[in-house]
């Protein structure tokens, strides 16, 4: 199994060393994100960015004295895997929480685990079902699902649109969102006039782009995945000639897909935080310099763009660098600092976690972004 800057251990004698408790001194987390696999886009940067923050950490004498020993199991976004990883991290690992894992589905399947385990858990998952309900020990850090909705239904309006269709992959992140945009949808004036879903593997949407085409009806288009079908998504119905407006979900916040995309990206809109475009914020902007510094950072050290999933990865680390900080080597005093952090800036936004508030963001950590020329850049309505 592949660990990021962490020593591979083998063998049955090792397996017992590893069920032994936490040695003075270290402070041991666990991470599970998908570091291979069809969400590498999403796990790899996640990885690479705790692994920074406890490079850096370690490097200015740890926290309190106490350095830290990041475990990342890589899952393969498959949920299997996050469930065994997830017992034996918090089973015969002993780590003090963990972070991850980086899709909805995983952390779903953990999130019962972790509660039982009386382990916090900072997912990477977007998803709103993974902190609603609240579980006390369960938190995650990218925008809630239901905000982003409604940063796209708010902007439509703007736009004269109140015709839609909702495409969506077969993920948990993608069956969430549906949901979210057909309930949401009433209370902008806003019909959903097709609702179909897709499965992520798919290569080729030009069926399912002819079947909505046919509505004449349809204004605009929303897809709601984190799939290479982002992309394909694009190049189908700039290929079939439709060329009504293409709104994407949070989860397009990754220069590769408008790499995959090509000329058929351009003007795609979406939510998303901004780090995509911290260098046009004002300087009195409370994230601006976190996100600079965490984009310089990023890519000085592993030569690849910053992307938005890599800050869900930055964040949960800093937020748990954080609780230790106060609740040192206490799983409980750990899960009471985090609900009880405030005003704390990250990637994703600044975040004021409460009882009721396991995400810690408000509708304002969203931004509109779209594609101008290849790039990303705030959309200015035009």
């Amino acid at each position: 199994m592949k660990r990021l800057g962490i020593k591979i251990i083998l063998g049955a004698a090792a397996l017992c060393m590893l069920a032994l408790p936490v040695q003075a001194g270290t402070y041991k987390v666990g991470a599970i994100f998908a570091v291979t696999g069809g969400a590498s886009f999403l796990g790899g940067p996640e990885a690479r960015s705790a692994q920074m923050v406890v490079d850096a950490i370690n490097k200015n004498g740890g926290i309190n004295g106490n350095k830290i020993e990041l475990i990342i199991k890589d899952s393969g976004a498959n949920p299997e895997k996050a469930i065994s990883f997830a017992k034996q991290l918090i089973e015969e690992e002993k780590v003090l929480a963990i972070i991850g894992p980086s899709t909805s589905g995983e952390s779903m399947k953990i999130k019962k685990i972790a509660q039982q385990g009386k382990t916090p858990l900072i997912s990477c998952g977007a998803a709103e079902v993974i902190v609603n309900p609240v579980a006390s020990y369960v938190f995650k850090t990218p925008q809630k699902d239901s905000f982003a909705v409604k940063k796209i239904y708010a902007e439509m309006k703007k736009m004269g649109i109140d015709k839609i269709a909702v495409v969506a992959g077969n993920t948990g992140f993608g069956k969430a969102g549906k949901a979210q945009l057909t309930k949401i949808a009433p209370e902008y004036g806003i019909k959903v006039l097709a609702a179909e879903t897709y499965d992520k593997k798919a290569t080729d949407l030009t069926a399912l782009v002819a079947k909505l085409m046919a509505n004449k009806e349809i204004q605009a288009v929303v897809n709601w995945s984190i799939v290479p079908a982002q992309a394909i998504i694009a190049k189908n119905m700039r290929q079939a000639g439709w060329k009504v407006p293409l709104f994407q979900s949070h989860g397009f916040g990754n220069i590769k897909y408008v790499q995959a995309a090509g000329a058929a990206a351009e003007g795609i809109i979406f939510p998303a935080g901004r780090l995509l475009v911290a260098d046009s914020l004002p300087d009195s902007n409370p994230q601006k310099k976190m996100l600079l510094k965490y984009k310089h950072d990023y890519e000085s050290r592993y030569k690849e763009a910053a992307s938005t999933f890599g800050g869900h990865g930055y964040d949960a680390m800093n937020i748990l660098v954080a609780a230790l900080e106060k609740g040192g080597a206490d799983r409980g005093k750990i899960r009471s600092a985090i609900e009880n952090l405030h005003g704390f800036p990250g990637i994703g936004g600044v975040f004021t976690f409460s009882p009721k508030d396991h995400n810690g963001l408000d509708i304002n950590s969203f931004a509109m972004l779209t594609v101008k020329d290849g790039k990303f850049v705030l959309y200015d309505g035009k």
